[in-house]
């Protein structure tokens, strides 16, 4: 955080003209070197109430970070929470891709839902400038107007050949196609007449351009009666030629129902042309895609093998928005407290250190806040605790394990360890999510997670409502 000339010479014209220009003079002067950062690490599980980044500072500094830290946090933790939740419902082995871009806020809403969906479990994205940037990995399948742009086979010219895999003498793919799409018209007992020509020509196209990645979109016109057999014939002279088909996608319709009738028909075509691969082609499957689509697909049954979610992840329709607060709760050493009558709103005073406790079975039960100088509770002590929304009366709880959640990752200024890869981000999320006992996990009615405070931060806490009241 620094103020460059041309910074202040613009809030000069915009303060008002009695502001001192001693404060101009020490913004010049300002940074964060006498800054320091705790949080938990990027990528935990944490829970409402919980501080997950304490900032210390002088105090004009730390609070012109305020508003640039819950940008920053905010939407990211939406956005990963919710690919999350798409995760959780997909299960680990269907692919997810984020396909936001034409439906986010703006392009830096776009790469921020790029990047921060992968680190809640989707696989890759549609936008390539994040995968240029972060390195996610880029997928993607031929659009409609691509298809809808051929009418006839004469427009794949003039590249019309394609020599085999193996090598050799380059062969009329076309050609090749169109002898293919008879035999499997007469086994699928589809009309050859039904089948779009531009539809094949775009297959076509693709096919000579990427032979190791032809995959087909199959709904522009007639998923039965067209896209599904011009796929299978342009995939079936690729096989002849030593390549494979990498798969299909719907973007309309009855996705589950759809994907069954699919697999089917690719189980036919491999057994009765043997060709074992062939009914094993990934099924890719988009359209205004929410959490409820995918409870359907589930209770249906299908026959998906990837999932493209665009809306529905990256505007979090759910919940647009995330209120995550940052709070002033100590000065010069001593702790304040914003008194409000709405205990959810109320700020837990002090300097804190976060503990999470976990169970024998190894999963967290209970978020506990004491005050920085308090001891740190050990495993297999007993501890007398407070619970957020239950103040009035104490617990006792026993944790097999106690771990300390913050850790100080700028220092004065200066980062104290190299921040993870974008990959190490992602795996501490699917692994912190692992951790989570299954009612705390599930979406529907889950188990609320205690988050709780010692009774030693509780009384400083009651003294000073008292104090302020």
């Amino acid at each position: 955080l620094t103020f460059a000339p041309t910074d202040i010479a613009y809030l000069r014209s915009v303060l008002p003209s009695t502001t001192e220009e001693a404060f101009f003079d020490y913004l010049a002067t300002l940074d964060t070197s006498e800054v320091t950062v705790s949080a938990v690490p990027e990528g935990s599980v944490v829970f409402a109430r919980v501080p997950f980044l304490q900032v210390k500072g002088p105090l004009l500094v730390v609070q012109l970070l305020e508003t640039t830290l819950l940008c920053l946090v905010n939407y990211a933790s939406l956005v990963a929470t919710n690919a999350a939740r798409f995760r959780l419902l997909a299960g680990p082995n269907v692919k997810l891709m984020e396909m936001g871009l034409r439906r986010a806020q703006g392009p830096d809403g776009a790469l921020s839902a790029s990047k921060y969906s992968y680190i809640g479990g989707f696989d890759c994205t549609s936008n390539v400038l994040a995968g240029k940037l972060y390195g996610i990995p880029v997928r993607g399948t031929i659009a409609h107007s691509f298809i809808m742009s051929f009418t006839t086979l004469d427009e794949v010219q003039p590249r019309v050949s394609l020599a085999p895999l193996a090598g050799g003498d380059p062969v009329d793919l076309p050609a090749l196609a169109e002898l293919w799409l008879q035999q499997v018209c007469e086994l699928l007992q589809t009309p050859l007449e039904k089948t779009n020509r531009g539809e094949l020509a775009a297959f076509l196209s693709y096919a000579v351009t990427f032979p190791c990645d032809f995959q087909g979109l199959l709904d522009t016109y007639c998923v039965r009666r067209s896209g599904l057999p011009n796929f299978c014939a342009v995939a079936l002279a690729l096989h002849q030629l030593g390549y494979q088909a990498i798969g299909v996608r719907l973007d309309s319709g009855d996705l589950a129902q759809q994907s069954k009738e699919i697999r089917q028909v690719l189980r036919d075509c491999g057994a009765h042309f043997q060709v074992p691969w062939f009914e094993t082609i990934p099924i890719a499957v988009s359209n205004d895609i929410s959490e409820q689509s995918l409870e359907r697909f589930i209770q249906e049954g299908n026959e998906i093998d990837m999932i493209g979610i665009g809306t529905h992840l990256v505007t979090c329709p759910l919940q647009p928005s995330l209120g995550c607060v940052y709070k002033l709760v100590e000065v010069n050493g001593s702790p304040c407290l914003k008194l409000t009558e709405d205990e959810e709103k109320m700020t837990i005073p002090g300097t804190k250190t976060i503990y999470r406790l976990y169970d024998a079975a190894g999963h967290p039960f209970m978020d506990l806040m004491a005050l920085e100088e308090e001891p740190s509770p050990q495993a297999g002590q007993e501890l007398v605790i407070r619970v957020l929304g239950q103040l009035g009366e104490t617990r006792k709880v026993v944790a097999a394990t106690v771990e300390p959640l913050h850790r100080t990752f700028l220092k004065d200024g200066q980062l104290c360890e190299p921040l993870p890869s974008l990959t190490e981000v992602r795996t501490r999320a699917q692994v912190s999510l692992s951790l989570l006992n299954p009612a705390h996990r599930r979406l529907h009615d889950p188990q609320p997670y205690p988050v709780a405070m010692t009774e030693r931060l509780h009384q400083l806490l009651t003294k000073l409502q008292e104090v302020s009241q």
